[in-house]
């Protein structure tokens, strides 16, 4: 059986203005996994995702290459640790 997992990211670089939620959004919903992603007021876009540990670890490996237009210059990685709430619901974009 594997282990869920849920962890928040908080990408930097060219994320803004380039697709880079949309491109999230589009990766995590065909990878199955829930959470949601969002701009931030200082530039980054974060990211929070909960699913089996090695489906998350496939999202993060595409989060990182972004589309094309982004660059990721850092990917922060941090475990939340309350996994379980934001299953089943589907991957969102949120605003604000």
């Amino acid at each position: 059986m594997t282990s869920h997992v849920r962890v928040r990211w908080v990408a930097s670089g060219r994320v803004q203005g380039v697709g880079f939620r949309r491109f999230v959004e589009r990766c995590a919903t065909r990878h199955g996994v829930a959470g949601w992603v969002r701009n931030r007021a200082d530039g980054a876009v974060e990211i929070e995702v909960e699913g089996p540990a090695p489906v998350v670890e496939r999202l993060r490996v595409e989060v990182e290459k972004g589309p094309p237009g982004a660059r990721v210059t850092s990917l922060e990685s941090e475990s939340v640790v309350s996994p379980g709430d934001l299953l089943p619901n589907p991957f969102s974009i949120r605003r604000g």
